[in-house]
Protein backbone atom coordinates (compact mmCIF):
# COMPACT_ATOMS: atom_id res chain seq x y z
CA UNK A 1 0.00 0.00 0.00
CA UNK A 2 1.54 3.28 -0.77
CA UNK A 3 0.48 6.79 0.46
CA UNK A 4 0.94 10.56 -1.17
CA UNK A 5 3.18 12.92 1.20
CA UNK A 6 2.28 16.72 0.28
CA UNK A 7 3.08 20.03 1.12
CA UNK A 8 2.78 23.39 0.23
CA UNK A 9 5.95 24.15 2.05
CA UNK A 10 7.79 22.56 -1.01
CA UNK A 11 6.97 23.58 -5.03
CA UNK A 12 3.79 22.06 -6.07
CA UNK A 13 4.73 19.46 -8.68
CA UNK A 14 4.71 20.73 -12.44
CA UNK A 15 3.66 17.05 -13.91
CA UNK A 16 2.16 14.24 -13.22
CA UNK A 17 3.71 12.82 -10.23
CA UNK A 18 3.55 13.18 -6.06
CA UNK A 19 6.13 14.91 -3.96
CA UNK A 20 6.75 11.66 -1.89
CA UNK A 21 5.53 8.35 -1.74
CA UNK A 22 5.42 6.12 1.52
CA UNK A 23 5.83 2.65 0.32
CA UNK A 24 6.41 0.28 2.94
CA UNK A 25 9.16 1.59 5.25
CA UNK A 26 10.70 4.32 2.43
CA UNK A 27 9.42 7.18 1.30
CA UNK A 28 10.54 8.19 -2.22
CA UNK A 29 11.16 11.99 -2.68
CA UNK A 30 10.39 13.00 -6.46
CA UNK A 31 13.66 15.15 -7.94
CA UNK A 32 13.59 18.63 -6.16
CA UNK A 33 14.31 21.91 -7.95
CA UNK A 34 15.18 25.59 -6.98
CA UNK A 35 11.30 26.83 -6.98
CA UNK A 36 10.40 28.74 -4.37
CA UNK A 37 7.11 27.49 -2.59
CA UNK A 38 6.06 30.90 -1.09
CA UNK A 39 5.91 32.81 -4.57
CA UNK A 40 6.68 30.16 -7.62
CA UNK A 41 9.28 31.57 -8.38
CA UNK A 42 12.86 30.14 -9.87
CA UNK A 43 15.93 30.63 -7.71
CA UNK A 44 18.71 30.41 -9.98
CA UNK A 45 20.70 33.61 -9.22
CA UNK A 46 23.18 30.76 -8.32
CA UNK A 47 24.13 27.87 -7.72
CA UNK A 48 25.16 28.06 -4.42
CA UNK A 49 21.06 29.73 -3.44
CA UNK A 50 19.85 27.01 -6.12
CA UNK A 51 21.74 24.71 -3.74
CA UNK A 52 20.16 25.69 -1.04
CA UNK A 53 16.28 26.36 -2.24
CA UNK A 54 16.77 22.63 -3.57
CA UNK A 55 17.28 21.16 -0.20
CA UNK A 56 15.03 23.30 1.76
CA UNK A 57 12.29 22.03 -0.41
CA UNK A 58 13.54 18.22 0.09
CA UNK A 59 13.83 19.28 3.93
CA UNK A 60 10.17 20.08 3.53
CA UNK A 61 8.85 16.71 2.20
CA UNK A 62 10.74 14.73 4.69
CA UNK A 63 9.36 17.29 7.66
CA UNK A 64 5.98 16.55 6.12
CA UNK A 65 6.41 12.74 6.19
CA UNK A 66 7.78 13.35 9.82
CA UNK A 67 11.32 12.48 9.09
CA UNK A 68 15.04 14.37 9.00
CA UNK A 69 17.98 14.44 6.89
CA UNK A 70 19.52 11.83 8.91
CA UNK A 71 16.35 9.22 7.72
CA UNK A 72 17.63 9.27 4.06
CA UNK A 73 19.57 6.27 2.74
CA UNK A 74 20.00 7.54 -1.06
CA UNK A 75 20.29 10.36 -3.29
CA UNK A 76 20.78 11.13 -6.86
CA UNK A 77 22.18 14.62 -7.80
CA UNK A 78 21.44 16.09 -11.24
CA UNK A 79 23.88 18.67 -12.38
CA UNK A 80 23.42 20.18 -15.54
CA UNK A 81 27.71 21.12 -15.37
CA UNK A 82 29.59 18.62 -13.32
CA UNK A 83 32.19 21.70 -12.83
CA UNK A 84 29.49 23.32 -10.38
CA UNK A 85 30.56 19.93 -8.41
CA UNK A 86 32.53 21.07 -5.46
CA UNK A 87 29.99 23.38 -4.80
CA UNK A 88 27.02 21.56 -4.67
CA UNK A 89 28.49 18.77 -2.67
CA UNK A 90 29.80 21.31 -0.43
CA UNK A 91 26.18 22.80 0.35
CA UNK A 92 24.85 19.37 -0.16
CA UNK A 93 27.38 18.59 3.03
CA UNK A 94 26.09 20.98 4.78
CA UNK A 95 22.58 19.34 5.50
CA UNK A 96 24.16 15.49 6.39
CA UNK A 97 26.10 15.19 9.33
CA UNK A 98 27.11 11.69 9.65
CA UNK A 99 26.18 8.12 8.61
CA UNK A 100 26.12 9.66 5.32
CA UNK A 101 23.34 8.17 2.17
CA UNK A 102 24.40 6.11 -0.43
CA UNK A 103 24.74 8.81 -4.02
CA UNK A 104 25.78 8.97 -7.17
CA UNK A 105 26.01 12.86 -8.98
CA UNK A 106 25.23 12.79 -12.87
CA UNK A 107 25.69 15.45 -15.49
CA UNK A 108 22.74 15.80 -17.70
CA UNK A 109 22.07 18.04 -20.61
CA UNK A 110 19.11 19.59 -20.13
CA UNK A 111 16.95 19.77 -16.66
CA UNK A 112 13.03 21.01 -16.08
CA UNK A 113 12.90 24.31 -16.24
CA UNK A 114 16.50 24.58 -17.00
CA UNK A 115 17.45 24.31 -13.10
CA UNK A 116 21.33 23.74 -12.67
CA UNK A 117 20.73 21.09 -10.68
CA UNK A 118 17.94 18.33 -9.38
CA UNK A 119 18.01 16.13 -6.30
CA UNK A 120 15.94 13.47 -4.88
CA UNK A 121 16.01 11.23 -1.96
CA UNK A 122 14.76 8.15 -0.64
CA UNK A 123 14.46 8.18 3.07
CA UNK A 124 13.95 5.00 5.62
CA UNK A 125 10.58 5.20 8.23
CA UNK A 126 12.20 3.42 11.47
Amino acid sequence: MKQIITTTNAPAPIGPYSQAVKAGNFLFVSGQVAINPENGELNIGNIDDETHQVMRNLKAVLLEAGLTFDHVVKSTIFLSDMGTFAQVNEIYGQYFTVDFPARETVQVSVLPKNVNVEISVIAIIE
